[in-house]
């Protein structure tokens, strides 16, 4: 069942500017296409680490790093694959019944 409440998804990088800015607009873009409600905030991964979001969407080679932040971490190698990063989104959200 969907949550009633849009999803706190954080949009993160390294330095949390540019890259996580891209990737950012396009996970709200992969979370409309899937008729997600959600909050996306891009921020670097010190920041990360004392929000409590429910997920994270991040360059892969900080997935480690993330893990265990957020109920949902998704590793992104291409920015800008929008329908990549909303099949990755459609699976994991599924697992935790937010579809």
């Amino acid at each position: 069942m969907p949550r009633s409440e849009p999803l706190q998804v954080l949009a993160v990088c390294g330095v949390g500017m540019g890259s996580s800015l891209i990737l950012k607009m396009t996970a709200e873009d992969a979370l409309r296409d899937l008729g997600v409600a959600a909050r996306v905030e891009n921020t670097d991964i010190s920041s990360a680490r004392s929000m409590s979001p429910d997920v994270i969407v991040g360059q892969g080679m900080h997935t480690d790093e993330l893990a265990g932040l957020a109920p949902v971490v998704v590793a992104v190698t291409n920015f800008l694959d929008k329908e990549g990063l909303a099949a990755q989104l459609r699976e994991r959200l599924a697992e935790h019944d937010w579809l």
